[in-house]
């Protein structure tokens, strides 16, 4: 229980240290004008061309994408991140998965608070999805995340946005995590 405990710490660790700084419809998508492709082994993404990719490997995460500062009072760039997790040996499907996260969202996360839980039914892979509110430092964030089991990986995909500029950042947000396909070669 502990490695799974260690499991949702590190996602969240990694989502909120990923965002610390000064339509679900998810079949194949083709790029919008103005966005890039990033495509790797197992995933791809797509993204507007003035967010930053940052693939350093920074906490573990596959990549960052940090959306520009909107002004110079500005201080977070809100940013899409994804963990893959190695879950070899720990038997863990998607349900169990959720409700490991959960746990942690409620009791790890300053005033953690989950708003939506649902499960996606789409054509390739199922996903579940959480949105849910915190706080980090001066930041109050609001997450949406994605979360899949293929095989023996874990997929978490999140988008993070200051509270009050969640709404603003959504449908973008939402654009860059519906454009999100895991090929299952």
């Amino acid at each position: 229980m502990k490695t799974l405990k260690l499991i949702g710490l590190l996602t969240l660790i990694v989502n909120l240290t990923a965002c610390g700084q000064t339509t679900e419809n998810k079949s194949q998508t083709e790029v919008l004008d103005g966005w890039k492709s990033l495509t790797e082994n197992n995933y791809s993404i797509n993204y507007p061309d003035n967010w930053e990719l940052n693939k350093s490997g920074q906490m573990g995460t596959s990549f960052i994408l940090f959306s520009p500062l909107s002004s110079e009072q500005d201080q977070f760039k809100e940013n899409v991140n994804l963990l893959i997790q190695d879950l070899t040996g720990h038997n863990l499907d998607l349900d169990k998965y959720v409700e490991i996260s959960e746990g942690q969202i409620k009791t790890i996360i300053t005033d953690g608070k989950i708003i939506e839980s649902k499960r996606i039914t789409t054509e390739n892979l199922n996903y579940h999805k959480v949105i849910y509110t915190g706080k980090q430092g001066i930041f109050n964030l609001k997450f949406e995340q994605y979360y899949w089991v293929v095989g023996d990986k874990a997929f978490v995909l999140t988008l993070t946005c200051e509270e009050s500029q969640f709404e603003h950042y959504q449908e973008k947000g939402e654009k860059i995590l519906n454009s999100f396909n895991i090929n299952q070669n």
